[in-house]
């Protein structure tokens, strides 16, 4: 026969998860933290062309 937990055990049980949970969540934000890439060197200027859908160079464009 199985007995209900006291009020207490349930309160302790619901502690010790949310004291794993904050643990696991400050490792997945650490693991997270990546450093900054370096800068491109001889990179176009202007926009980003990937991220625009188009290509444009000496006043040609071509789309993608």
């Amino acid at each position: 026969m199985t007995t209900e937990p006291s009020e207490a055990e349930i309160e302790r049980r619901r502690k010790e998860a949310g004291s794993r949970a904050l643990a696991e969540a400050v490792a997945r934000r650490l693991a997270a933290d990546k450093p900054p890439l370096p800068k491109e060197v001889g990179r176009r200027k202007g926009p980003e062309p990937t991220r625009y859908g188009d290509w444009e160079k000496k006043g040609i464009v071509s789309d993608f």
